[in-house]
């Protein structure tokens, strides 16, 4: 009896930037389990299947349900927003097989769309050149190592996605942080953020990094600052890579 389940991206949210690969391996699952939210996202295009969901932070039960139900030899996916490996839940599955002795499972990890990746899509182009991607939720990772990772991208100029800017209980961690790249970038750097992407109330905006630390966020927003080099060119947000142009030589 073969045990197998699926550790997959579904992407953003809407069902048109779920991958291909993603989207027949959810056709061959049993069950589909995941956070509630990100269920709701797919459940009407794959009819038949069986759903199993459990609210945020139950991360370690989610697994062990995949898992078992994969034992018992139902082919079964765990979904995750974006991609699988990018904050998600590819690394705790791996974590947790070894942890419940079921070797005899095997992990394929599909991955999906980001919302690094979609968010500077709806923007321009804000992440062609070296970028790094923190997230200010301090529910696994202490403020103080967030902090000094925020400190480091400023200094060596990065492009920065932020994930998770705030929250009810962290209203004032983008701000924060801002006041971090501020000790290092101008104001008028280029700022921008996109919220619920790919869904419903989707909503992209422009901004300085003087404006952007006194916007009001949310766990749905992803921000984007900008370096030194990023500029504006119309309507997008755009890091030059460097490219020569304009002459013939």
């Amino acid at each position: 009896m073969e045990q197998k389940v699926y550790v997959i991206g579904i992407g953003p949210g809407a069902y048109e930037e779920m991958t291909i690969r993603a989207v027949k391996a959810l056709k061959e699952c049993d069950v589909i389990i995941g956070y509630t939210v990100y269920v709701d996202l797919v459940k009407e295009h794959f009819p038949g299947k069986r759903f199993l969901t459990t609210p945020m932070t139950w991360e370690v039960k989610r697994c062990e349900m995949a898992l078992r139900e994969a034992e018992a030899g139902q082919v079964t996916a765990m979904i995750c927003s974006g991609d699988a490996g990018v904050y998600g839940m590819a690394g705790l599955m791996y974590e947790m097989r070894e942890h419940m002795g079921l070797g005899g499972v095997k992990i394929t990890v599909i991955p999906g769309i980001t919302a690094a990746t979609a968010g500077a899509a709806r923007l321009g182009a804000p992440l062609i050149h070296d970028f790094a991607v923190i997230s200010l939720s301090d529910l696994l990772t202490p403020w103080e190592q967030i902090e000094e990772r925020l400190r480091d991208a400023a200094k060596g100029d990065f492009a920065v996605c932020i994930y998770n800017p705030s929250s009810r209980k962290r209203a004032d961690y983008l701000r924060r942080a801002c006041d971090i790249m501020l000790e290092y970038r101008s104001p008028d750097t280029v700022c921008g953020y996109v919220r619920q992407i790919a869904r419903e109330g989707e909503e992209q905006h422009l901004m300085t990094l003087a404006q952007l630390k006194d916007t009001t966020t949310d766990m749905f927003t992803t921000v984007f600052i900008g370096t030194s080099r990023t500029r504006r060119i119309g309507e997008a947000m755009v890091t030059p890579r460097g490219y020569h142009y304009g002459t013939n030589d």
